[in-house]
């Protein structure tokens, strides 16, 4: 589950950087960010099969799991739409920022609720443990990403993101809060050396 967290990451970090696009294309640059955000939805899915135990009771933790796969799931629509329409298409703003938004909102909900479960409540500072550390740099990528999705709002009637470059950079910003999140959470023997 953390290395398919930390594959998506990468793919949401490296998308946005506009080297990477120069490089890569367009059409790859898409693609990365689809194959970025199926492997946050099988990872998501294993979280909340984990989250949901033998016969537990639906906890914070579940409904976090299950916010956060649901948010997954926008995002591939997202995604996917992506990759088949241009920003000159009349219907991106429709097709694709939507689901952009619904996806932030969710990770948004999802970060917070693991957020309150690990520190007792949003306005309280996380433990000072790996745990901690864990719920409050996820907590970081979901308000990067929900900024992301308001900066990359596209204007109606036109072609023009709100503002791209900060778009490109909390998404950026978001992935690298999620990798630093999903690296925390490797097995102890499946550390890097």
């Amino acid at each position: 589950m953390a290395v398919l967290f930390a594959a998506g990451s990468l793919c949401f970090l490296l998308g946005p950087i506009p080297a990477f696009v120069a490089w890569v294309g367009p059409r790859t640059d898409a693609l990365v960010f689809v194959l970025g955000s199926v492997l946050f939805t099988v990872a998501a899915a294993l979280q909340l099969r984990l989250a949901s135990g033998h016969g537990r009771a639906r906890g914070i933790d579940w409904w976090s799991s299950a916010v956060q796969l649901l948010g997954t799931l926008f995002f591939n629509a997202t995604t996917v739409r992506a990759l088949s329409n241009t920003l000159a298409s009349p219907s991106y703003d429709r097709l694709v920022w939507r689901p952009d938004a619904l996806g932030s909102v969710c990770f948004l909900v999802s970060g917070g609720l693991a957020y309150v479960a690990v520190a007792g409540g949003l306005a309280r500072r996380a433990p000072a443990s790996r745990e901690g550390v864990v719920a409050a740099v996820n907590l970081f990528g979901c308000v990067a990403f929900g900024l992301s999705a308001l900066a990359g709002y596209v204007l109606p009637g036109t072609d023009t993101e709100l503002n791209e470059a900060v778009a490109n950079a909390t998404t950026a910003l978001g992935a690298l809060g999620f990798l630093v999140g999903s690296l925390l959470i490797l097995p102890r023997g499946a550390e890097p050396a």
